[in-house]
């Protein structure tokens, strides 16, 4: 039984360690009386390991010269179960909007006889990386991501050029990396901010705070959107204000930055608050109400998703609609286009506003 787990912890390594890039294809491993001495342990157990690697196409041998790493993408042992599979990855699962686009993916693929593995990465590079790394080891058919804070520079290049070099196809959703010419379906955000912060604009809200998360290309656009609206009320477009933070930061210090440009009340102060989301627009109406702030009699808040919850808060939430359902749905068309080897071009998808109680027009 010892050994067993010693043979199977020397071979997880090293599969590891192939997949994640530190050794190349072709490239030479170390011998195995440099792996006993790595591992500590037999030269069974390393004969173990390695002759299980081997049989599922991830090392080869010279005769006198040593072991290698195979190609293991394309050559490694597959099974039609693996092949019918498709891999997911988004910032989240089990909350917010995600059930309902993984619902609309799985909808679609199940239809056609594949099955979803489904991994998440709380918008975090290292996890991205496993999440990738584990599909690729599975042998997905195909992969459906969500990027992982998609405004800043990916470390994770390395493990995308493997699934290229794979040839599996991809498609992105919500967002995409410029670096890989993979189709992507997402939301026209820019548009669609616009189109909420004019409504605001045009029922008399000149001083509004848009509060993005800029470290996604979701809260890039829809920071642009706010000032796109701007542009166009120029009698207005010095009374905006904008608030960024990232995924990362503590939510707590973000409200309470909010809260420091509501509380004290002055000729600059927001009649209006537009937010990233809802999830943050709902937060924002919570810490406002302990301030003793009304919604919307004292300021209008906004948010953006329409997540399930928003219409049955209190004030019910004013927001954008994003198709989710309809996005995975089409997400999954996308990816059995490409699976056929049909030519899948990217989509982009608009946002419906909805108006609820927590915004007003400013002068009733």
């Amino acid at each position: 039984m010892v050994m067993e787990i010693k043979y199977v912890m020397v071979k997880k390594s090293l599969k590891k360690e192939i997949i994640g890039g530190k050794y190349k294809i072709n490239q030479k491993l170390p011998t195995e009386s440099e792996l006993m001495k790595l591992y500590s342990v037999s030269r069974y157990t390393v004969r173990r390991a390695v002759g299980d690697l081997e049989h599922e196409g991830y090392i080869y041998r010279v005769q006198g010269g040593g072991m290698y790493v195979d190609d293991w993408i394309n050559k490694k042992t597959k099974t039609e179960a693996n092949r019918q599979n498709i891999g997911i990855i988004t910032t989240h699962i089990a909350d917010y909007i995600f059930p309902s686009i993984i619902s609309g993916i799985d909808q679609v693929m199940s239809d056609e006889g594949y099955s979803i593995l489904i991994g998440n990465t709380h918008d975090q590079f290292d996890l991205e990386r496993n999440n990738l790394l584990n599909m690729i080891d599975n042998d997905v058919a195909g992969f459906i991501i969500e990027p992982t804070r998609s405004t800043l520079d990916n470390p994770n290049k390395d493990v995308y050029q493997l699934i290229v070099d794979s040839k599996k196809p991809v498609v992105f959703i919500n967002s995409h990396y410029p670096n890989f010419n993979f189709p992507f379906v997402e939301v026209n955000d820019t548009e669609a901010e616009e189109q909420l912060v004019n409504y605001l604009l045009d029922n008399g809200h000149e001083k509004i705070l848009g509060v993005f998360q800029v470290d996604d290309i979701q809260g890039v656009n829809r920071m642009n959107g706010f000032i796109k609206a701007y542009q166009t009320h120029p009698e207005s477009d010095s009374s905006g204000d904008i608030m960024m933070y990232r995924s990362g930061d503590d939510i707590n210090d973000i409200l309470v930055k909010i809260k420091n440009r509501m509380i004290v009340q002055t000729p600059t102060t927001p009649t209006a608050i537009v937010c990233y989301n809802d999830q943050m627009a709902i937060e924002v109406i919570g810490m406002l109400a302990k301030q003793g702030v009304k919604v919307p009699e004292d300021v209008s808040v906004a948010g953006f998703d329409d997540y399930q919850l928003s219409q049955y808060i209190n004030p019910s939430l004013t927001t954008m609609i994003h198709p989710k359902r309809e996005l995975g749905k089409m997400a999954a068309q996308k990816i059995l286009q490409l699976l056929t080897k049909q030519d899948a071009s990217s989509e982009v998808m608009k946002a419906d506003l909805v108006v609820r109680d927590s915004t007003r027009h400013l002068t009733e």
